[in-house]
């Protein structure tokens, strides 16, 4: 414990020799201390959490994130300690606003960026499903583009394929209807177009050569839809179009496990809002409170020690600054004296020096 106490210390940027002689101190130093370690470790995780998603998908993205994560934690920790040891205790309390508030406004933009890669994290899932239905649109938007631009494209020869097919499917109706009538009249079927009489007579015959008329025309009809079918393919083939498909479940979790800082920025953006595009207050709410509080956690230091009490190891601090004022002063003043003395002695023996020079010429 002790060894921790005085790594606490350390993060505090006290004077350690100073505090030890004032033991009711200690604890008050300790848990400032801690929480400017606690803010650094918060801000190297996101800064490294960051960083990972920057370079997912590089073998070196694990050392890059280590790395940058350290980094941006120890110079967070290096600033915090720095501005919160340099809030002087001894000054009045406006003096103190003024020193802090640089420091505050500075922690809520840090706070804010600290923030962002955490509730990435926290509303990972959430994410994730909004990430898939946004792809899942831009890509069935992206087909509905693309038809629409082909349909322009080449609106004579789909409406002449459409004119084609109609005729098939009315020529077949026709056809079909015509094969029952046939039946009917030689298997002696009374209605109010068949005589009722079986047997294979003329009206069946001329009824059978007519079904073969048409037969042919419908053959002829369907060589032609799928003469025409076969280039609209071909047309679609060649400007792109068979090759979009909407995305299937894997693919979405794919897409969505290789997504950018960017991507999950927009979507974590989005979670405010449901897909009619009303406001989900719930969810924006929890997102506005997570940042909020990391924001707070930011600040924390700068608050805990302006709302630190004025205490005997400030008032032993002030006395050692005062006293090393006063001490670098008569430094001061006791090298003017000393300069001051041997001034006389150092010209006179300049001169001495110079007509003995003078005097051997």
């Amino acid at each position: 414990m002790d060894a921790l106490s005085r790594f606490f210390w350390f993060c505090s940027g006290i004077h350690q020799p100073t505090l030890e002689k004032h033991p009711t101190e200690h604890n008050k130093y300790v848990g400032i201390g801690a929480t400017i370690f606690f803010t650094g470790l918060f801000a190297a995780l996101s800064g490294g959490y960051a960083m990972y998603f920057v370079f997912k998908g590089d073998t070196a993205a694990v050392v890059f994130a280590i790395f940058f994560g350290l980094l941006w934690g120890l110079a967070i920790f290096n600033m915090d300690r720095y501005i919160v040891s340099s809030i002087n205790k001894n000054s009045s309390s406006t003096k103190q606003i003024l020193q802090a508030t640089p420091r505050i406004l500075l922690a809520i933009m840090i706070g804010m960026v600290i923030s962002r890669p955490l509730e990435l994290k926290i509303f990972d899932k959430e994410i994730k499903e909004r990430l898939k239905v946004s792809y899942l649109n831009n890509q069935r938007s992206k087909i509905d583009t693309l038809n629409k631009a082909f349909n322009n494209k080449y609106t004579i020869e789909l409406n002449k394929l459409k004119e084609f097919k109609t005729k098939r499917d009315s020529l077949e109706s026709g056809i079909k209807t015509d094969r029952q009538k046939l039946n009917f009249e030689v298997f002696g079927t009374k209605t109010t177009e068949t005589s009722g009489v079986m047997g294979y007579g003329p009206y069946a015959k001329r009824k059978e050569e007519e079904l073969r008329q048409r037969q042919q025309n419908l053959d002829s009809l369907n060589s032609e839809v799928s003469r025409m079918d076969r280039f609209v393919d071909g047309r679609k083939q060649f400007d792109g179009l068979l090759a979009e498909r909407l995305y299937t479940g894997k693919q979405l979790d794919s897409l969505t496990s290789i997504a950018g800082f960017a991507d999950r920025n927009w979507a974590l953006g989005q979670l405010s809002f449901n897909t009619d595009g009303t406001r989900d207050t719930t969810t924006a709410l929890a997102v506005t409170f997570i940042g909020l509080l990391f924001i707070f956690f930011e600040c924390l230091p700068v608050f805990v020690k302006m709302m630190s009490s004025r205490g005997p190891y400030d008032i032993s601090v002030e006395n050692l600054e005062t006293s090393q004022v006063h001490t670098s002063e008569k430094d001061r003043d006791f090298e003017i004296e000393v300069t001051d003395g041997v001034h006389d002695t150092r010209v006179a023996t300049a001169i001495r020096k110079q007509k003995d020079k003078l005097n051997s010429e």
